[in-house]
């Protein structure tokens, strides 16, 4: 009998908690359908670039997962450089050569056993270059700069959202309103606060990733700290919007599914170069996914300043849009 009494409070309490109910069913279906979307296709297809090669060994090469394009030696390196070849083939002095863009691993392998039936035949086809990395470069240190970026984003988020449901929930942030400091003051000290201490993380993780665990480092570490910070403060501007709508930290910790989850599938760690437009949108409209972006282009392809400027400005437009938006959410808790 006391056992159906205890049920019966649990049930009571879910139907009262329906956000609680409505997570336990929505958020799976939704990684589900991300996992779907992201894993469950096929059209993603290798970039090669042809510079003088004969066109009996292009017909030699041609298949479903390879995509050729006859260029200029300089406009093969101008797309190696921008990332939108996986490699350029060339052909000179009847020897060929293979320039790998690098970055990533497992393009670089699928390449060169898609040539490999070519290789049997040109005995001379041992020249196989870098344009970034090198043949050492392995999986973790390609998704390495994603998961750095991924590791600041959620602790901070976490960290950041829960403290200030914490001062909400324990009158401190009530007994500011009462006063005449403006929200905007508030928002911005706690956003300060915070911050100092979120770059100290930054600088800590950045240091150990790449000096301690040795993920490949080809760029500047001063951009992947400014990066890694810019991701910070979104994840802790988003983290304290998000905790204006939670009650209590199990509901903060409810979001995460929502927010977190999802970024991931769009940061870099899963394919989504074959996917469709309207689902690469999505992505765009996430801070880790520029986040993970600029990262990776620092620490795999040596990006300058200049390469990563359109991330570093996206980030800060997230950072501002949430500043902006925890003003105008904390209206509701003061009472005028």
């Amino acid at each position: 009998m006391n056992t159906f009494h205890v049920m019966k409070r649990i049930l009571i309490q879910f139907k009262r908690d329906k956000r609680s109910v409505a997570l336990m069913v929505v958020a799976p279906l939704l990684v589900l359908s991300l996992m779907w979307m992201v894993l469950d296709h096929d059209d993603s297809k290798l970039e090669l670039g042809a510079v003088d090669v004969p066109e009996t060994m292009l017909e030699q090469l041609s298949s479903d997962t390879l995509d050729i394009e006859t260029l200029s030696s300089s406009k093969a390196e101008g797309k190696l450089e921008e990332g939108t070849l996986d490699a350029v083939l060339y052909f000179e002095n009847k020897e060929m050569s293979l320039l790998l863009e690098g970055s990533n691993p497992n393009a670089a392998g699928a390449i060169q056993k898609e040539l490999q039936s070519l290789r049997e035949d040109q005995q001379n086809m041992v020249d196989v270059e870098y344009y970034h990395g090198s043949e050492d470069l392995g999986l973790f240190d390609y998704v390495g700069p994603v998961l750095i970026g991924f590791f600041v984003f959620f602790f901070v988020f976490i960290v950041g959202g829960v403290s200030f449901l914490r001062e909400r929930t324990q009158g401190t942030l009530e007994r500011l309103l009462a006063t005449p400091i403006r929200r905007s003051e508030i928002v911005f000290g706690y956003l300060a606060g915070f911050g100092l201490f979120t770059i100290v993380q930054s600088l800590i993780i950045a240091l150990f990733s790449i000096y301690i665990l040795e993920v490949f480092m080809d760029g500047n570490f001063l951009y992947v700290l400014i990066v890694t910070i810019l991701l910070a403060l979104a994840a802790l501007s988003l983290g304290t919007l998000v905790s204006a709508f939670a009650k209590n930290e199990f509901q903060m910790i409810q979001f995460i599914p929502i927010i977190i989850v999802p970024q991931v599938f769009f940061s870099g760690l899963f394919p989504t170069e074959g996917l469709g437009t309207w689902v690469q949108i999505i992505g765009d409209i996430m801070p880790l996914t520029h986040g993970a972006e600029a990262m990776r282009g620092i620490m795999l392809r040596d990006a300058s300043f200049a390469d990563i400027q359109w991330e570093i400005y996206i980030l800060l437009g997230f950072t501002a849009l949430f500043t902006t938006l925890n003003i105008f959410a904390l209206k509701k808790h003061r009472r005028l």
